[in-house]
């Protein structure tokens, strides 16, 4: 008799141990690491037999035909659940999975400490100019002051947050940690709720013109990309600082880069870029008051063992239980998804 009915398919990116120990414990399930470059034909079985697909989150470090989208998702029949690493979304076609009916779960808050940690890393990197003061001292230029470097406090300056779940409401308690006025906008999200994460609730366009610092963490989705355009950084503050360790496409970088050469903007914190990593002559690397990093924001050894451990965790309940899962991303889908478990014996 078969005790392993239910295949998880794990896509071979880095991932914490945990995830593997968690469910390879579980006698109903079978789990196998599949290569994205390794042979089509042992691929293409696995996949075909596959309850649920664990898959990367990073869209540039995934093969295009490991996307998980309409044309994908014909290829498994079987499959009941996308899990990605993270909290995006950028390598799953969302609409192409609910209209399958398979669900869609990410990890949304397990890196939230990190990425939180890293905005502020990025704000007081620009505003104290750290990069630039390491950059003169490693170099052979001399003959510079002290306040040729100077910098500014966070202290006494307005934070603004564009997006308030997890991540958001952990910057504001920063923020605030800091002596930062927080101000957020989130659309989802009323004014008594956004005050209970800690900010004042304003408007989009009240925020880009109150804040000295301005921070992404909205998801990328067709409300926001592109939202941050050319008018909107005109709309900052004149001397305010960008930072984003949300996700490309949400900001134009031509534009930003134009606002900085301008000297409309002071400088910009960038851990997200339209192409990963970006190509060493992008406009944005030339400028000082640019600091860079490598969408490395939830890149932690405690966020990367949050992140597995939720992602098996919640993999495994749905497929010892039938529950429905906590981080689920087309709740729309799971009637039928309820439906599809049922056929399989799980019910919640």
């Amino acid at each position: 008799m078969n005790t392993r009915p239910f295949n998880v398919v794990r896509l071979e990116f880095w991932m914490d141990p945990a995830f593997d120990e968690i469910l390879s414990a579980e006698p109903c399930i079978a789990l196998q690491t599949c290569a994205v470059d390794g042979a089509n034909d042992a691929l293409g079985q696995a996949m075909s037999r596959a309850h649920v697909l664990q898959t990367n989150s990073a869209r540039d470090e995934l093969p295009p035909h490991l996307i998980a989208d309409a044309a994908l998702l014909e290829r498994c029949p079987n499959l009941l659940a996308v899990s990605a690493n993270g909290s995006g979304c950028d390598t799953i076609d969302i609409d192409a999975c609910t209209h399958a009916g398979v669900m869609v779960m990410n990890q949304v808050g397990g890196n939230a400490d990190s990425v939180a940690e890293m905005t502020l890393g990025l704000m007081l990197s620009v505003l104290r100019r750290i990069p630039e003061s390491d950059r003169r001292l490693r170099s052979t230029e001399r003959g510079f002051s002290r306040e040729d470097l100077m910098g500014r406090e966070l202290r006494g300056r307005t934070l603004g947050l564009v997006g308030m779940s997890e991540i958001g409401r952990r910057t504001a308690a920063l923020g605030r940690a800091f002596g930062m006025r927080v101000l957020g906008f989130d659309p989802a999200l009323d004014a008594q709720e956004l005050a209970r994460r800690g900010a004042e609730a304003v408007s989009f366009d009240e925020l880009l013109q109150q804040s000295d610092v301005v921070s992404l963490h909205c998801p990328r989705n067709a409300h926001t990309v592109g939202m941050m355009n050319a008018a909107r950084f005109d709309a900052m503050k004149p001397g305010a600082i960008f930072i984003t360790t949300a996700r490309s496409g949400i900001h134009d970088e031509a534009a930003l880069a134009d606002a900085l050469t301008r000297g409309h903007l002071a400088g910009a914190g960038l851990d997200v870029w339209e192409q990963e990593p970006p190509p060493p002559d992008h406009p944005l690397l030339a400028l000082p008051n640019v600091v860079a990093t490598y969408h490395t924001a939830g890149v932690t050894q405690e966020a990367r063992r949050n992140n597995a451990t939720l992602a098996a965790t919640q993999i495994l309940q749905l497929l010892t239980t039938g529950k429905r899962p906590e981080r689920l991303v087309n709740p729309q889908v799971w009637p039928i998804a309820c439906a599809r478990l049922a056929a399989l014996g799980l019910h919640a």
